[in-house]
């Protein structure tokens, strides 16, 4: 299915009305807790070989990685995945930002020297993500919804882009199902905005169950 057809629709999104949607946020928090802690509960075997890996390419270094985005509203938060990166990867970043390969406010390198190499397999087959259940648990994010920016990024959107801050950020989106770094800034911006004015119950397990098949056949993640 196809979201996004390379033009920028100047979406407009009806806050008033999402604002209402009382029934479909509440039920959509309690999926969001249940699901994020059945989820964290049988993937702990999962997050234990992975959190061996890491130590054992690095043993002196974290095995999670946190870092500042920003959610509803640009409330910040702290949002953690597996480090898949450097320990000191954030300092060796101005040092790239020449070589962004996707255009707009996002930073993406397909080669970036930066990532280990036990992080090129867990990014490919987006394991280093998981962590973010914990993000859905403690009400941060949602499962389901637009990609949590970094502050530097937010600082380069037009009010247009910053529709897409309304909502709760999700783990997986239109984005992710969409060929997630195939995909640019521009078109990321009109599927978030696209999701925001489509999603429904149904809509987001959709998007679930999508995200499911590309943990087995990737699509782009780097």
């Amino acid at each position: 299915m196809e979201y996004f057809d390379g033009k920028r629709d100047n979406t407009t999104i009806n806050l008033e009305y999402q604002d209402k949607r009382y029934i479909y946020r509440g039920s959509k928090r309690i999926f969001d807790f249940v699901a994020s802690l059945f989820g964290l509960t049988i993937l702990s075997p999962l997050f234990l070989i992975v959190a061996i890996a890491i130590k054992v390419e690095d043993p002196k270094g974290p095995v999670f990685y946190s870092q500042v985005r920003l959610g509803k509203k640009q409330s910040p938060f702290k949002m953690y995945k597996f480090r898949s990166m450097v320990v000191d990867a954030d300092k060796h970043l101005k040092d790239l930002l020449n070589k962004n390969e996707v255009d707009g406010a996002m930073f993406k390198m397909k080669d970036d020297p930066r990532i280990t190499r036990i992080g090129h397999f867990i990014r490919k087959y987006s394991i280093d993500e998981l962590p973010q259940l914990l993000n859905v648990l403690l009400g941060n994010m949602s499962l389901v919804g637009p990609r949590p920016p970094l502050p530097r990024e937010v600082q380069e959107y037009t009010e247009y882009d910053k529709q897409r801050l309304e909502v709760k950020p999700g783990c997986t989106g239109l984005w992710q199902i969409s060929g997630r770094n195939n995909v640019g800034f521009h078109e990321m911006v009109e599927l978030d905005l696209k999701y925001i004015n489509k999603r429904g119950f149904m809509f987001d397990l959709y998007v679930l169950f999508k995200t499911v098949f590309i943990f087995i056949k990737p699509n782009g993640a780097y």
